[in-house]
């Protein structure tokens, strides 16, 4: 499967099924405050939000290890960056959502295409390169993915 198009075309196709109240199999965001959380975890790839490191030093090793391998998130895995109470929505509609979210995706991409070989820091998972977080990004997808039943 080709992350990037997973991430640029299929994911955004899906979403489009969902209506912006439903809610997932597990967690407590509806869908469209999972589509604007993905749309900011997806700045956070583009160089325009960075992040500091928020993991310890002596475990990015070990989370990156993981960030990079095939095995999923867990259902219900804590963001301890995410409150227990969902912020509310930005956005009026989903569909103004899901735009924000390929926008998002656009900057990710463009920002890497002026920056060959640039790295910027994921708060858990440490410095990472334009494939590790293609790799990450579509990680993070399929798990809200199947968190809302899309695949």
């Amino acid at each position: 499967m080709d992350k990037l198009n997973f991430l640029k075309t299929e994911f955004p196709k899906l979403l489009r099924t969902l209506n912006a109240e439903a809610k997932g199999e597990w967690g407590v965001l509806n869908a469209q405050q999972m589509v604007e959380h993905m749309a900011e975890s997806i700045s956070f790839a583009s160089g325009k939000n960075n992040q500091l490191l928020h993991s310890p030093i002596e475990h990015v090793g070990k989370y990156k290890e993981f960030a990079m391998s095939d095995k999923e998130f867990k259902p219900n895995t804590k963001n301890v960056l995410m409150s227990d109470t969902p912020v509310p929505i930005r956005k009026k509609q989903m569909e103004d959502a899901i735009i924000q979210l390929e926008l998002e995706i656009d900057d990710f991409i463009g920002y890497f295409e002026k920056n060959k070989g640039a790295v910027l820091t994921n708060s858990f998972f440490g410095d990472l390169n334009f494939e590790e977080w293609v790799h990450l990004l579509h990680k993070h997808a399929v798990h809200h993915a199947k968190q809302f039943r899309l695949l």
